[in-house]
């Protein structure tokens, strides 16, 4: 199983594979139809505390980092959405944000490859 990210306003592609939009809230300016997603995940995103403390404070980040993957780890929510999907060739995490550096699907990618990496799904 491959994992990429994309942007949820760059063009649609059927090469994305299965399309999971990983935001908690839904992005402005589209549309369901528009949004291409066969899923919403708001468990694999940053909780509302977590969302609204860092605010997207690139000064924030490192510490962000490790709460948010803290976060992952006792939810348990990316072995549970990784063994739903483990037939999938490409799964296309799919979000809003601006600042691509700084943006949590960065940290769930790399958080997704380890336990596929660690053979942590069934």
């Amino acid at each position: 199983m491959k994992i990429k990210l994309k942007r949820i306003y760059e063009t649609f592609s059927p090469t994305d594979g299965y399309r999971v939009l990983v935001d908690r809230l839904w992005p402005r300016g589209i549309s369901k139809e528009n949004a291409h997603i066969e899923e919403w995940n708001k468990e694999l995103a940053p909780s509302n505390e977590l969302r609204k403390w860092f605010h997207h404070d690139p000064k924030l980040w490192k510490v962000f980092s490790e709460k948010y993957e803290t976060e992952l780890k006792e939810k348990g929510s990316g072995k549970e959405f990784l063994d739903r999907n483990k037939k999938q060739n490409l799964i296309t995490l799919v979000y809003a944000a601006k600042d691509e550096l700084h943006c949590h699907p960065l940290i769930l990618k790399k958080y997704l490859e380890n336990l596929i990496l660690n053979d942590k799904i069934s």
